[in-house]
């Protein structure tokens, strides 16, 4: 790993106990030094708290007050930055979402946490005039250059001042909307306030939590959707540790390995993105010297993936498991736990963060003892103030002594180490997007051949899990696997669709008549250690 000669920053991160004061406080601090990079445009902390300042006048321009939401449509860019500070200096809610979904899902998260207005990236531009007609009462502002015919958001901004708004926000008010998938097959607002992102900003003199202090000429990488908990998260830490922060719309290996190339000396990625860089024919070309840490999380691990890893990047390496309603991480496997021979901390999650409480359950919500597979729950300040107008939901989740379900199944060791064995949930996790069946079978089951539909995650050495339909046909019916998943593809993000589709005479069924989806599962399962992969 490189060497690293220079002494931690002097942050007073009690000076930023928001969002909105992180650009304030680097604005004093550092004005002149770079906060964001996109594509060769540099922004200065000093113009970002400026321009937040803009964002934030606009905003209540346009009536929006505090705790209204606002929602972003597109691929990563320093604009949203701006917005996600503007908003927060005002006690508006962000609401992100993820630029792969289609535009009936990303409306619905629009129409659900009744937005004012929708700023829309260019990889969007396409499906602005389908926006309108799904949101007639929204008002759209476009990113960048802008499209023809629409508000162009430096146009928008830039017609505000820059000063303070000087509007009183604390902690505890929301800040963060993100929407995470339900069982019933219709997203949920996560709501997350100040605290919950920024509670545990100071990290403990521990010698294994080194991957989570920041030094001043640290140069972070954004390259993770911004509507995940993991892609937002990390690039909050990077702007909150005051170092620059390089944004890519998207990952895409190539410029990936340039930034790290240039510099870039920690990232978070998931384990699908990681594979991705190292079937790149460049990635052992590339001098990673300078590269410190590489964070991963959001889905399991193979462990012969993590052992190419440790071995190509020479870096330290930290897994993070968490949940959107934790506001990410609640347990780290450190890089001192990392062994590029291999080793059986290595298929763990790690041991839980400081302050945050882990406990294993049966289906009584009573303890188990050590080394028993049952429900991980945790307890912590980071968990999520509720779901959004979901009281029941939020009820279910977390219950009166503040403890939250994750919906994982998984055991701890005799030394405290969290190891994922299962999940309790039907969630289908690919590629680190989590994928509910429920949505995929609701987009399948109109079609006019389906009788019934079933939908199950199968492994994939590639993204982890891919989903695949188990389809029962009307009597006489006649229908290609191609036919099913071009149905499904007019009504979900494309990441959602089936990659397979299995035709049967009937869905295995219990005694009530509910379908058991893990009969389904079984046979792609049996020869594996764990129920995820």
């Amino acid at each position: 790993m490189g060497q690293v000669d220079h002494v931690m920053a002097d942050i007073d991160y009690d000076a930023m106990p928001t969002l909105g004061d992180i650009p304030r406080y680097y604005g004093r601090m550092r004005p002149d030094r770079m906060a964001s990079v996109y594509e060769g445009r540099e922004t200065s902390w000093a113009e970002l708290d400026r321009r937040s300042n803009r964002v934030a006048n606009a905003l209540i321009a346009a009536g929006v007050q505090k705790g209204e939401r606002i929602a972003f449509a597109g691929k990563g860019s320093d604009e949203f930055f701006e917005l996600y500070f503007g908003a927060a200096k005002i006690g508006a809610v962000m609401v992100p979402t993820i630029w792969r979904l289609a535009p009936p899902e990303i409306a619905h998260i629009a129409k659900d946490s009744e937005v004012r207005l929708l700023f829309v990236a260019p990889d969007q531009f396409e499906r602005l005039e389908t926006f309108g007609a799904l949101l007639p009462q929204v008002r759209m502002v476009t990113l960048e250059d802008g499209a023809a015919g629409y508000e162009r958001f430096a146009d928008w901004r830039d017609g505000a001042v820059d000063s303070d708004p000087l509007v009183d926000v604390t902690p505890s008010e929301v800040c963060l909307q993100l929407y995470t998938s339900g069982t019933t097959g219709l997203p949920k607002g996560v709501m997350l306030n100040h605290f919950n992102i920024l509670g545990s900003r100071e990290i403990p003199d521990q010698e294994d939590m080194d991957w989570a202090r920041w030094e001043a000429d640290d140069i972070n990488l954004v390259a993770m959707p911004l509507g995940h908990v993991g892609g937002v998260g990390a690039a909050t830490m990077g702007y909150l540790n005051g170092v620059r922060n390089i944004i890519q719309p998207e990952f895409v290996p190539d410029k990936v390995l340039e930034a790290l190339a240039a510099g870039v000396n920690r990232l978070f990625v998931v384990p699908t993105a990681l594979h991705m860089l190292l079937l790149h024919p460049r990635v052992r070309e590339v001098d990673y010297s300078r590269l410190r840490y590489i964070l991963y999380g959001a889905s399991p691990i193979a462990l012969e993936l993590l052992k190419e890893a440790t071995e190509v990047f020479g870096c330290g390496f930290c897994q993070q498991y968490g949940a959107t309603e934790t506001s990410g991480t609640i347990a780290y496997l450190p890089p001192q736990d990392h062994d590029p021979q291999g080793n059986k901390r290595m298929r763990g999650a790690g041991k839980p963060m400081p302050g945050i409480k882990l406990r294993i359950v049966d289906g009584e919500r009573r303890v188990v003892p050590v080394g028993t597979v049952g429900e991980i729950q945790v307890l912590s300040g980071s968990t999520m103030v509720g779901y959004w107008k979901r009281g029941d939901a939020t009820a279910e989740a977390v219950d009166t002594d503040g403890w939250f379900s994750t919906g994982d199944a998984g055991y701890l060791d005799e030394d405290g180490y969290l190891y994922i064995a299962d999940r309790f949930t039907d969630m289908i996790c690919s590629g680190a997007e989590n994928i509910y069946p429920n949505e995929v079978e609701n987009a399948i089951f109109g079609h006019p051949a389906v009788l019934e539909v079933a939908v199950i995650g199968v492994p994939d050495e590639k993204w982890g899990e891919t989903v695949k339909a188990v389809v029962v046909l009307k009597p006489e019916a006649v229908v290609s696997e191609d036919d099913i998943i071009a149905h499904a593809r007019e009504r979900i993000g494309g990441f959602k669709l089936p990659k397979s589709v299995d035709f049967i005479a009937a869905l295995p069924r219990n005694a009530t008549g509910k379908v058991l989806r893990r009969t389904l599962r079984e046979p792609y399962w049996s020869d594996r250690e764990r129920k995820v992969n």
